[in-house]
């Protein structure tokens, strides 16, 4: 009973010494914490943001996920004493289809370490202020905030762990991730991104659930399953890549993976572990999002077809031909023709991959150069629908190129020497380089867009498959027999080659179209037409059947085609078309008896972004809005808007979304329900 009172009076003195605020909201309750009960001059005391969350109801961790935003204290504090960051221990996964944010439920204290200047005096009291600012969701989202303070008495020696927190102050500490004691590495192959922990302790401990948080958004993408191996002492986690990875330029980008790992042990046990993983072994962007998806392995196979098949061009089969008729007069000289075989195919190669540095240089110099990442630019996205249209144009032979570079090699390739050999691969490497042959343009596009190592083995598959023909010659001569003779099979083989690149630029137009819309696909339609008129009048001045005053006619049309390619510009935001909300407005279009439908959103509320996705973004509610003539107003409360705030209150509501529908001649909304479907809105416009 004695050590009952003394302890009731022990709690007694120290109460009012320790005073602190609580700040209650429907949703939350909050409250500055001491772990001590006193501070000293020159000492650390740990103080939690204290958020008492009600049932079902959420907040956030330092990086949200889809949506939502991460809790805030700003900090008043006397002079000398300072705070240091907000602590967030390890969050826990919140599902709301398609998203997943990462927050808290239940009670959750935030920590902050207090540094107490040594000029404090024993007997006085240090008044912390914070404004902390958290969003709570449910099925709603509410911004709350609550000015919270509280008194930390000074004395001569820190005062003992108040007992009455001691263990929440416990759980809150182990619940803070801490270094990983294992080394972690990152690595990506397509969509997919590993990350690896040498911790052969995990792996015998047992491990029942690891989950990867990551530290900022982008890296992967958070609603995607996480697949969990352990396997001779390793941990690896594998999920889906997120944006940061969408193109090989941006994943070049990308030198290291941070993110919290999140661990349970046989024991039922919880770690949570910080990682900042170095991306390793496959660049980042091996998979190429570009044509075709194409891996590293699968371009460098189709840069060796693509230079196959560049043998079979009307530009490249004449120095093949005429090398080979140089072999067939070696007679039996067989050591003659494999060195001048490899010669050849030294000089192929060698020229591709001097293509290759030099584009490697470029794109050092600026990304534009980085095809890899070209589908994200309308503008580009149309340069390359018209350069696929004019490859077209040149295979059916409206126009030619390289003819007169192809006529200088005749010299060379009567040579027998190695020397002429090496020089008639390299003269064969240029004549190559306007003719694009099926496979290549995929091939070509992945290897500007990968690092250095890698764009030099595609070039070289590429060098290595237009010389592969002859080097095949020089090591069986009798080969010579089966190799087709010259003729008119080779053009109409061209032009036949031309509809496949007519398949590329019709491929791009469909991207530009969802993109950019109707109206610059209507602009690039113009170019192509223009330049299929200029390249036209162009092959007429070449065959000799026009003169000077086509030639400059057919140049002036360059310019109004890289003007409407230059045009293309990305497309409005999709989804309805939209006012912004003002009572004035509203009250405006009441007045003239029109329907309207109201959406007060976020750009923090998950549920507001699930609605948009699934109810308020397809054709058939865009179809009913412009048939019932609904004006579509929206409420924009990301930040904090008083006139939404007042119309929210007036229909009984904290926080967003709201969802008003005002029938034609009405100035009383209907209050359609929280979780949309494109068919409750088109069921309440109709119904009216």
């Amino acid at each position: 009973m004695r050590h009952a009172l003394a302890l009731i009076a022990a709690l007694g003195f120290t109460a009012p010494a320790l005073a602190d605020s609580t700040v209650k909201t429907d949703n939350v309750e909050a409250r500055l914490v001491s772990e001590s009960t006193s501070v000293a001059p020159g000492g650390t005391v740990t103080v939690a943001l204290r958020l008492q969350i009600r049932e079902h109801w959420h907040t956030y961790w330092s990086y949200a996920g889809d949506s939502g935003e991460a809790t805030t204290v700003e900090w008043t504090l006397p002079q000398g004493v300072t705070a240091g960051p907000l602590q967030f221990p390890y969050p826990h996964r919140i599902e709301v289809p398609p998203l997943v944010n990462f927050g808290y439920e239940g009670t959750v204290l935030h920590l902050t370490d207090i540094q107490i200047p040594a000029s404090a005096r024993p007997g006085d009291t240090i008044a912390l202020k914070g404004d902390a600012v958290w969003l709570v969701c449910a099925e709603v989202c509410i911004p709350e905030e609550g000015v919270l303070t509280l008194d930390l008495p000074v004395a001569a020696e820190a005062g003992a762990p108040d007992p009455a927190v001691a263990a929440e102050f416990a759980a809150a500490r182990a619940a803070m991730p801490t270094a990983s004691p294992w080394p972690a590495t990152a690595s990506v192959n397509g969509k997919t991104l590993t990350i690896s922990l040498d911790a052969p302790e995990l792996a015998k401990a047992g491990l029942e659930k690891a989950v990867l948080f990551p530290a900022a958004g982008g890296y992967i993408k958070n609603a995607a399953p996480q697949t969990v191996e352990t396997s001779s002492g390793a941990l690896t986690i594998a999920t889906e890549t997120g944006r940061r990875f969408a193109t090989p330029a941006k994943a070049a980008e990308v030198k290291s993976v941070p993110a919290v790992l999140v661990a349970t042990g046989a024991d039922g046990v919880t770690h949570a572990f910080t990682l900042d993983a170095p991306v390793t072994g496959a660049p980042p962007g091996a998979a190429v999002d570009g044509e075709g998806g194409l891996s590293v392995w699968t371009a460098i196979l189709f840069a060796f077809l693509g230079g196959l098949i560049l043998n079979l061009m009307p530009c490249v089969f004449p120095v093949l031909s005429m090398k080979a008729l140089a072999l067939a007069k070696k007679g039996g000289d067989t050591r003659a023709a494999r060195a001048g075989g490899l010669a050849y195919t030294a000089g192929v190669v060698i020229s591709f991959v001097a293509i290759a540095g030099v584009l490697i240089a470029l794109r050092a110099s600026g990304e534009q150069v980085a095809w890899g990442f070209q589908l994200q630019s309308p503008i580009v996205v149309a340069g390359l629908a018209l350069l696929f249209f004019v490859i077209g144009l040149n295979l059916m032979g409206v126009f030619e190129v390289g003819g007169r570079v192809q006529n200088i090699g005749s010299g060379l390739g009567k040579g027998d020497g190695v020397t002429a050999s090496f020089l008639t691969g390299v003269l064969a490497a240029l004549v190559a380089a306007p003719c694009t042959a099926p496979f290549m343009a995929g091939a070509v596009g992945a290897a500007i867009s990968q690092p250095a190592a890698i764009a030099l083995a595609i070039f070289a598959a590429l060098g290595f498959g237009m010389a592969a023909p002859y080097l095949a010659l020089t090591f069986s001569p009798a080969l010579i027999r089966l190799m087709p003779k010259p003729g008119t099979w080779m053009v109409r083989l061209k032009q036949v080659l031309a509809f496949p690149m007519f398949g590329s630029a019709a491929w791009l137009l469909w991207v530009l179209v969802i993109q950019a819309g109707p109206n610059v696909l209507a602009l690039v339609l113009t170019a192509f037409i223009l330049a299929g008129f200029g390249l036209w009048l162009w092959g007429l001045a070449q065959r000799g059947e026009a003169g000077l005053k086509t030639k400059i006619l057919a140049g002036l049309t360059a310019i109004p085609v890289i003007a409407a390619v230059a045009m293309a510009r990305p497309a409005p935001p999709s989804g309805l078309v939209h006012e912004a909300y003002s009572p004035a407005r509203l009250d405006e279009l009441l007045k003239e008896g029109k329907p309207v439908f109201v959406n007060l959103t976020a750009a923090w509320c998950v549920t507001c972004l699930v609605n948009e996705e699934v109810a308020l973004s397809g054709q058939g509610l865009a179809d009913a809005f412009a048939k019932s003539g609904v004006t579509y107003l929206k409420g924009d409360w990301t930040n904090r808007d008083p006139d939404i705030t007042r119309l929210l209150e007036q229909h009984g509501r904290a926080g967003v979304p709201l969802y008003l529908f005002y029938a034609a001649g009405k100035t009383e909304p209907v209050v359609l329900p929280q979780l949309l479907t494109e068919g409750i809105v088109i069921d309440a416009i109709s119904g009216s």
